[in-house]
């Protein structure tokens, strides 16, 4: 075994430093990241000419595409049917939605990036933690593990897999041996056994592992929980009106009146759907009212008028947070709202928003709100499509104070995004293209049909991700370059020669996951497949089966936020790195233990 050289020695301090600075967090991970890549740069580790290539790396622009292309979707509204899809199907309790979604990432990555599928999957995950109230940070991490596990699928599912045969070929010539190439589905009996566990690992003891934090939104601000605020949070309820009923005869101001504390927010008729409707509005027979109210003055409200709840929901849309909500409204100082009545204002006929409280003085108001006079300061809680608060905020009366969408999703533009997804996926499927050229083509299809607009394209993107993996790159550039990553495998094999069989696999197994988390899976995969391949050769093993368990130990990525989606869920989660170690440290082992077994089992 050769002696360290200086640069081996100083590449060993600076991987011990940059695994210091993600433990104790003195820093922020991507502050540290580039905090390395610039002691790489000036220490010559790395020529300068190459310090920043990890900004331009395959693996960065494809996970930016990716972003823009999940945003895309997300825009349409495709992720928030996705979303409806499995929670119908898993329910709505943590273990079986962690179950579902975490399913379908790990199958979905058996052909795409993994990479690809936690991206898309984001914010899947982040409506069905709204719609639920479940905490986002106890399903993001186990969807993201999952598609991980998912690149142990097939032979492209992840790259370690695809350079396996090609690998496996050279060392073949090398060593005189001939090794048969592996299919592309010879690793998935393996995979799935690692999926099904990890899968198993969190839905037994996710409530143990997983950590419950506040997530870091600043890609999509959550907007202000006004109806908690207020003790307004009640929902909106569709009722049926028979042809007959005696309610028809009067308009919307008289049954308010009638019953303070009830409101008609809706109706729905042949001409469909209409919010807010004015107050002289006459309500219809054989149409579906939407009513907002207290629950027991709502359940006075029915009993008394003999109506019966609408067995069908035509409101559906309005309680979708990315179509209408609650909105703070505040009365301006010294403008023509001050001192007039709210039936002077004419809010519902003017803007179609319908009028919940008044904020007046420190008291929420909900009963007799048309005769209630407005002070300047005054806070008015409406319910309104989100593009009808626009025509709110450009009356002089009035600011706008809540955070919403400035419209809703683009429905129209649905095919135009599924047909860029489709196309990347196409490209990386069935050519030869490079990951991010197929993938910032579907990207890029996004911008010309105008489903994103350039500056929506940007935001999607998680700029801190970015910054993080690009920043690592030159880190796992200098430990191969300077021979630090052949040193340390060839002295770690070459000291397990004595052990059994299942005992040097183990070795190989662990050693390729040391190397996944501080070079990278395709680094280690090139290091370890023609070591390992040797290493089996002398103990009279096989050189394929000790190869595969290299390209999939190389997925075995969970102590550190370094993998790509480690990195990408980190921010969203609200994670730390001890949430990491945690949660990976049970992950690691359980893939250790199934992998050995599943590799001579099954191959």
């Amino acid at each position: 075994m050769d002696a360290l050289t200086p640069d081996m020695i100083l590449v060993l301090v600076v991987l011990a430093g940059t695994i210091a600075l993600f433990v104790t967090e003195v820093v922020r991970i991507d502050v540290a990241a580039i905090l390395v890549m610039v002691v790489v740069g000036l220490t010559g580790l790395v020529p300068a000419a190459d310090i920043f290539g990890g900004f331009s790396s395959n693996a960065v622009i494809s996970i930016i595409a990716v972003m823009i292309l999940g945003a895309g979707l997300d825009r349409v509204g495709v992720m928030r049917d996705v979303a409806a899809f499995l929670l119908r199907v898993g329910g709505e309790t943590e273990r079986r939605v962690l179950v579902s979604i975490s399913a379908t990432v790990g199958a979905m990555s058996a052909f795409i990036q993994n990479i690809g599928a936690a991206a898309l999957f984001l914010p899947v995950v982040e409506r069905v933690g709204e719609r639920t109230g479940m905490a986002v940070s106890r399903l993001l991490m186990p969807m993201g593990f999952a598609a991980i596990l998912g690149g142990t699928l097939t032979l492209v599912a992840s790259g370690p897999l695809i350079l396996l045969n090609d690998l496996l070929a050279s060392s073949a010539d090398n060593i005189g041996e001939e090794i048969e190439p592996f299919g592309l589905f010879a690793p998935t009996p393996i995979g799935v056994a690692l999926l099904v566990a990890g899968i198993a690992l969190f839905a037994v003891a996710g409530r143990w592992l997983l950590p419950n934090v506040a997530a870091d939104r600043e890609h999509a601000a959550a907007l202000p929980d006004v109806a908690a605020t207020y003790g307004l949070d009640r929902a909106m309820r569709p009722v049926w009106v028979p042809e007959d009923s005696p309610i028809t005869r009067h308009d919307v101001e008289r049954l308010e009146a009638e019953t303070p504390g009830v409101l008609i927010a809706a109706v729905s008729g042949p001409d469909g759907v209409q919010v807010a409707p004015p107050r002289e509005e006459r309500l219809h027979g054989a149409s579906v009212v939407g009513i907002v109210g207290d629950e027991d003055r709502v359940a006075a409200f029915l009993d008394e008028h003999g109506l019966q709840e609408a067995s069908e929901d035509p409101f559906a849309n309005l309680r979708d947070d990315d179509r209408a909500g609650m909105a703070e409204v505040v009365v301006r100082p010294n403008s023509p709202a001050v001192g007039q009545r709210v039936r002077d204002l004419r809010l519902r006929k003017r803007f179609g928003v319908t009028l919940l409280a008044v904020h007046h003085r420190g008291e929420v108001r909900t009963a007799d709100l048309r005769e209630q006079r407005l002070a300047a300061g005054d806070v008015l809680v409406v319910f309104a499509p989100w593009e009808r608060l626009a025509a709110v905020a450009d009356d002089q009366s009035f600011v706008v104070l809540t955070d919403h969408p400035p419209e809703p999703p683009r429905t129209s533009k649905r095919w135009w995004a599924l047909g860029a997804f489709v196309l990347a996926l196409t490209l990386v499927i069935f050519t030869d293209l490079q990951l991010s050229l197929a993938l910032m083509t579907g990207a890029v299809a996004l911008l010309i049909s105008q489903v994103l607009t350039p500056d929506e394209a940007y935001r999607a993107v998680s700029w801190k991700t970015v910054f993080l993996l690009a920043a690592l790159i030159p880190l796992g550039q200098a430990v191969e370059d300077t021979g630090t990553a052949a040193w340390i495998a060839e002295g770690v094999i070459g000291a397990t020669g004595d052990l059994p069989t299942w005992g040097i696999q183990l070795t190989i197994a662990v050693l390729a996951t040391v190397f996944t988390l501080v070079v990278s899976n395709v680094g280690a995969t090139v290091l370890l497949v023609p070591l390992a391949a040797n290493v089996a050769v002398g103990v009279g093993a096989d050189p394929g089966q000790f190869g595969l368990i290299v390209a999939i130990a190389a997925s075995n990525a969970f102590l550190l936020p370094t993998h790509q989606v480690n990195a990408l869920l980190m921010g969203p989660g609200g994670y730390r790195v001890a949430d990491y170690l945690r949660a990976g440290l049970a992950m690691s082992a359980l893939f250790l233990v199934v992998l050995v077994p599943a590799v001579n089992i099954f191959t």
